[in-house]
């Protein structure tokens, strides 16, 4: 019993001196871990993260890429970040159930949400009110993650003239969109989640341009008149394309292109892949030759058909007149074979 206790003691010591030392600061997952509580997540059919604890392994990454990615970081994909993420899986395999599969769903996550704290750094921090950069000092509330090393190269990166540019042209771009998505931090997954548990619905997902219609509803729970007209003119096409086709209702509706790797109106994490979308894709100079010989191929057996046919017609035609000449019936005196032949 004694041993029991001693080893309980030591358990709640070891997940705060954790929660102290900075590898997370979701106190209630690392506390839950050291009692042995290892939490289940889920997922919908299209490989989005869903409730019961989503958002909370979405917070816990973010906390994990905050402590373990340097805010220096600009290329995700860099392979000295290797060991860095190997160990953000780690971390999540010990205090969430998940299977393997996940790892890529979960990186891009944490890459995602980098790149939203650094932003966030830069327009809290380093930006006045008219979005002049200000050459502010290291937050105290981030002296834990960020090194003034770090820092003075952050600062520096967003002074540099093309990245200005680029910041400036992105920033034009999201500041004024003419359908803003006002849902908060709810995404699509738990947003489609939420409309079929209080629809009751038997289905498991719904239609992009549904969801994208909800996601514009803000708190008087009235959408915008633009909003209703991208939603009638989704329910329009509908019922008059294809479902074979390659570009989406929405984009269609929207009149805007399609992006490899994304589906419009379903957000992060759903692929074309993963709804089983097979898009349209232009055959090579070899496929378009090979075709045209299968055609070649197929007229030439034809042809041949035809030709064939028509012997057959012709012989059966000699046969008949040969018949015909050969015969001799018994013909009145007077008439010859060429005015009886005439007259039948």
């Amino acid at each position: 019993m004694a041993d029991d206790q001693h080893e309980e003691v030591s358990k709640k010591v070891s997940a705060e001196e954790e929660i102290r030392r900075g590898i997370t600061v979701m106190r209630r997952v690392v506390q839950g871990r050291s009692r042995g509580i290892i939490l289940d997540v889920y997922w919908n059919n299209q490989g989005q993260l869903i409730e019961p604890n989503g958002h909370t392994l979405t917070s816990f990454i973010g906390a994990l890429v905050r402590n373990e990615i340097p805010i220096t970081c600009d290329d995700w994909r860099n392979k000295e970040l290797n060991e860095s993420k190997e160990k953000i899986w780690s971390e999540i395999k010990r205090c969430f159930n998940i299977e393997e599969e996940r790892r890529g769903f979960c990186m891009k996550l944490a890459g995602k949400l980098l790149r939203g704290f650094r932003t966030f750094l830069s327009s809290k921090f380093l930006k006045d009110a008219d979005g002049n950069f200000v050459d502010a000092e290291l937050p105290k509330k981030y002296e834990s993650l960020i090194s003034a090393e770090e820092w003075e190269a952050f600062k520096s990166k967003r002074q540099d003239p093309v990245f200005q540019r680029i910041s400036a042209t992105n920033r034009e771009r999201a500041s004024s969109p003419a359908y803003p998505y006002r849902k908060g931090r709810v995404g699509y997954g738990r947003l489609e989640q939420s409309m079929l548990q209080k629809e009751e619905s038997s289905e498991t997902s719904l239609p992009a341009h549904v969801l994208w219609k909800e996601a514009r509803v803000g708190k008087s729970g009235v959408p915008q008149e633009e909003v209703l007209h991208v939603y009638q003119k989704c329910e329009e096409l509908s019922q008059s394309l294809s479902p074979d086709d390659t570009k989406g209702i929405l984009s269609r509706a929207l009149d805007v292109p399609e992006y490899s790797g994304r589906v419009r109106g379903k957000g992060f994490g759903v692929t074309p892949t993963s709804l089983s979308i097979k898009k349209g894709k232009a055959p090579s100079n070899r496929e378009l030759h090979a075709r045209l010989e299968a055609m070649q191929a197929e007229l030439d057996a034809l042809r041949r058909e035809r030709e064939a046919s028509a012997s057959t017609v012709y012989r059966d035609a000699s046969d008949k007149n040969s018949i015909n000449c050969t015969f001799q019936p018994n013909i009145p005196e007077g008439i010859s074979h060429c005015q009886l032949y005439l007259s039948i």
